[in-house]
């Protein structure tokens, strides 16, 4: 990995969304549909530059951090969100607006401010967890790690970037969790659902696959997980697997 490369790139991407986020209130207000489409341009113009700059660190990150794949892969999919929504409002700023024409930008604009919400805490939150991976690798490139023959890392240090890397796990899964809480509530209920109807018919601790199959929701996984850290679920390894149970059927 080049880190000075992520380091500016990582940059660039702060600069941009910093950009976007200041040019962005100007949707409430603006009442010209002239310059909202311009600026609607402008933002979708942004957007595709930040997704550019993900996938530049993502291909330099993955191969040597997985909380980095794993972030910036959510990152990579509220831009390809945002850049849907904001061309949806370009088709629509196009031509003249008839009444209907109009009633459909209103909805539009609704979806994405809220949306937007949602978009700028993902943003936030990858940019300052690629951040600190990139200070580990860092950290641990000038511990001279690179190679077997050279000296480890003092284990409190290690014992350290190890809790720093659960707590980003546990926000990254919640931030995926609030996601789908958001966009596709009946999923949750959906996944919750098919994990009591589980005990029902006997299994106490089911499995994520058993889950999906009952329910119909794709990766009910990231549901089970993020239900396991606000307390609705218990998680526990089985056999290298993942199992959950509904705390309501806990036997105390």
């Amino acid at each position: 990995m080049k880190t000075e490369k992520v380091k500016n790139a990582l940059g660039k991407l702060e600069s941009l969304h910093k950009e976007f986020e200041s040019k962005f209130p100007e949707l409430y207000t603006e009442k010209s549909l002239e310059r909202l489409h311009g600026l609607v341009k402008e933002l979708y113009s942004i957007a595709g530059e930040k997704m550019d700059i993900a996938g530049e660190l993502y291909r330099e990150l993955a191969p040597v951090s997985r909380d980095a794949e794993g972030v910036i892969k959510e990152l990579q999919k509220n831009e390809h969100q945002m850049k849907f929504r904001l061309e949806e409002l370009m088709n629509l700023l196009a031509g003249p607006l008839d009444y209907e024409d109009k009633t459909r930008l209103k909805a539009a604009l609704d979806r994405l401010v809220q949306f937007h919400r949602i978009y700028d805490y993902t943003m936030r939150r990858a940019i300052q967890v690629v951040g600190k991976e990139v200070e580990s690798i860092e950290f641990i490139e000038r511990m001279g790690l690179e190679s077997e023959n050279q000296k480890k890392v003092p284990a409190g240090i290690m014992e350290r970037l190890k809790g720093i890397e659960e707590v980003e796990r546990k926000l990254d899964t919640l931030i995926t969790f609030t996601g789908r809480l958001y966009s596709h509530p009946g999923d949750v209920h959906k996944v919750e659902e098919a994990l009591i109807e589980w005990h029902r018919m006997g299994l106490l601790w089911v499995e994520a696959r058993n889950v999906e199959k009952l329910s119909g929701v794709r990766e009910a996984g990231e549901i089970l997980e993020g239900l396991a850290l606000i307390g609705v679920t218990e998680r526990k390894k089985r056999g290298g697997e993942s199992v959950y149970r509904h705390r309501s059927f806990s036997s105390g």
